[in-house]
């Protein structure tokens, strides 16, 4: 059997137990996902598997280029790997100060 183009993956349908809120972080085993829309609980919807975001961030300046995690527990990207769930890379430098860090989704 042939292998069967189905779309480009920038985004990918889930029907989630509970109720979605735009940009929200939806992590699927070691895939990191973000709402665009809200999506009520067992309602097919698509979140986003590419694309560049404001993530809240843990504490600590994080580098453009660097690579960043999303730590679930406590709802932050953050530069720590063990434990956490690969969001990609910053495009854009964040100081110690700073509440968010904009992250490249990288699947």
């Amino acid at each position: 059997m042939a292998t069967i183009f189905i779309h480009d993956g920038d985004a990918i349908d889930i029907t989630p137990s509970a109720d979605i809120q735009a940009g929200d972080v939806v992590v699927q085993g070691d895939l990191v996902c973000v709402s665009k829309r809200d999506i009520p609980a067992n309602t097919l919807g698509a979140v986003a598997t590419r694309g560049v975001f404001d993530f809240p961030k843990a504490s600590g300046a994080i580098d453009a280029g660097e690579v960043v995690h999303w730590d679930e527990s406590n709802g932050v990207a953050t530069t720590t790997a063990s434990g956490n769930k690969r969001i990609g890379k910053a495009v854009l430098a964040a100081a110690a100060a700073d509440e968010t860090v904009r992250a490249l989704l990288i699947p």
